[in-house]
């Protein structure tokens, strides 16, 4: 006798409370392909002669820096990923299984 599949915790949640758990899923993933977007970029400013000189100070802080402006930017609307992000989940989250 086989076991009935588990299903996620999140199949439990009332709908609009998947919606708006699937849209912040998607935004956040929006967020971490823009920061991957943008690191190049700043790996690519000399700060070298700078007032503060670009040492380990700048290279404790420019990932969280960078990391916020990503998140800022997804906030705004980013790529436009995250809308067809959010539906894909969503789809995949109604299928049942197998």
């Amino acid at each position: 006798m086989t076991q009935p599949v588990a299903r996620p915790a999140i199949a439990a949640a009332p709908l609009g409370d998947v919606k708006a758990r699937l849209t912040k899923a998607a935004e956040d993933f929006t967020a971490v392909t823009l920061g991957e977007m943008l690191k190049p970029m700043f790996n690519t400013i000399d700060n070298s002669n700078d007032l503060f000189g670009g040492k380990q100070g700048e290279a404790a802080w420019k990932p969280m820096m960078i990391d916020e402006i990503a998140k800022a930017m997804a906030h705004q609307g980013g790529l436009g990923l995250a809308e067809p992000v959010a539906r894909a989940m969503l789809a995949l989250q109604e299928k049942k299984p197998s």
